[in-house]
């Protein structure tokens, strides 16, 4: 089994910056990837980014490419996603997630994932 615990969400101004952490536990953990994805209110929730633990690739969606960056710590299990010109489009509950298989940019490939973390951002 494993726990995902995201941090770092918050109310931000327009044009500022977050940096979202996930926390991974579990006795065993080695996923193909870990992914986030958001959920703005009466909307479904949509892919943002994805990395693979073993070699780093990442995947981005195209509205955020560009101003969003993931990386993952393998010795601490934790996937950051450093969020930067934030725009009130981004408003959104943000999930973290385990996948341990290909398709990092389908929510299906996805077995695990956190409660999420509130990001809102005010003009």
């Amino acid at each position: 089994q494993v726990q995902l615990v995201e941090s770092g969400g918050g109310l931000v101004q327009a044009g500022g910056s977050l940096r979202l952490s996930c926390a991974a536990s579990g006795r065993t953990f080695s996923p193909y990837a870990m992914g986030w994805f958001r959920q703005a209110p009466g909307k479904e929730r949509d892919f943002v980014a994805a990395i693979t633990w073993g070699g780093g690739s990442t995947f981005y969606s195209g509205s955020v490419k560009g101003r969003f960056s993931i990386s993952r710590d393998k010795d601490k299990n934790t996937v950051l996603l450093q969020i930067d010109s934030l725009k009130p489009e981004d408003t959104a509950v943000y999930y973290c997630a385990a996948a341990n298989k290909a398709g990092v940019m389908r929510s299906a490939s996805y077995d695990y994932w956190g409660q999420g973390t509130q990001v809102t951002v005010s003009s």
